[in-house]
């Protein structure tokens, strides 16, 4: 059923993400908020969970504009289901905005394979990860996938090695000019989240364990998978493919080197391994097997969700 409705491109799947999103991110809000919480905090929150739709939505259009998946929604879903296996995202301010401005970012270069306006799109991608280096320090990591996409399209144009340190110089400024008005304060912020740890023990439950191991185990599963299948994708995909498995290795190396860890840190790999997965799904040929699929991650999401509220 959850597959069949899915497998398909619907307005009504997005309003049925969309609904249960806000359910679901209501759920999490309420039971972390404090006694003494004002309609400031609640507001806050409510931007934010705009936010994080805006990157389930933004993931959903990659997939299908770029055509990483076939017309269905598959992207969506498992975004969707991601969210609900980590739901400590929601409490995480600067990791939603941060993946949100990398998803901005990976847009626009997996859009590189057009070859139009090459050189604005490599500054717009340079120009979101720097952005968003300035919320989650370590996301600065993802600046390598700038490179490679330079490599995979549009090399040999020595211009375009030069473009990402133009947006540096730029984010630089901006970033100074905002330090100065509130006196220095942003410097001594980002700063405090400029050092690596390397501390995998952070854990509060052990629900929290098992949602890690499962997901790391999945996430492996399916990106041998799709090395293997890259061949097997037409040529003029090949590079775009490569791009989001890039992107995803890049994700699981913010997760590594961030301070002050925690499972939100993994909302990085939400978006290439949705697209992965959803591949990965629509190559079922199975129809049976396939809702089996699906509705196991589903349930597995809810699980973990209501384990951890």
């Amino acid at each position: 059923m959850i597959a069949s409705v899915f497998s398909k491109t619907r307005p009504f799947n997005y309003l049925v993400i969309g609904i249960l999103s806000l359910v679901f991110f209501i759920m999490k809000t309420i039971s972390t908020a404090s006694a003494d919480a004002t309609w400031f905090y609640y507001a806050e929150e409510l931007g934010l969970f705009l936010l994080v739709f805006a990157s389930i939505f933004l993931t959903n259009f990659i997939a299908l504009k770029n055509g990483l998946t076939k017309s269905n929604n598959y992207a969506l879903l498992l975004f969707f289901v991601f969210l609900l296996f980590f739901s400590s995202i929601f409490q995480n301010k600067n990791i939603i905005i941060s993946n949100f401005l990398l998803l901005l970012a990976l847009r626009r270069l997996i859009s590189l394979k057009s070859l139009l306006s090459t050189k604005e799109k490599i500054f717009d991608a340079s120009f979101w990860i720097l952005l968003a280096a300035l919320f989650h320090f370590w996301s600065i990591f993802y600046i390598v996938l700038v490179f490679i996409a330079i490599i995979l399209h549009v090399s040999k144009d020595y211009r375009n090695w030069v473009i990402p340190f133009i947006a540096l110089f730029a984010v630089t400024i901006l970033f100074f000019l905002a330090n100065s008005l509130l006196d220095n304060s942003l410097m001594s912020t980002l700063l405090s989240k400029t050092y690596v740890s390397f501390d995998f023990y952070y854990f509060d439950n052990i629900y929290q364990r098992l949602a890690l191991a499962l997901f790391a185990s999945l996430s492996l599963f399916a990106f041998v998978l799709h090395v293997f299948e890259i061949p097997n994708k037409a040529l003029n995909m090949q590079s775009s493919h490569k791009t989001i498995l890039f992107s995803f290795i890049l994700g699981v190396g913010i997760y590594v080197l961030s301070a002050n860890k925690n499972n939100g840190s993994l909302a990085f790999c939400f978006a290439p391994l949705a697209i992965i997965g959803a591949n990965f799904i629509e190559k079922i040929e199975n129809d049976l097997v396939k809702e089996i699929v699906v509705y196991s991650l589903f349930a597995f999401g809810i699980f973990f969700f209501i384990m951890q509220l």
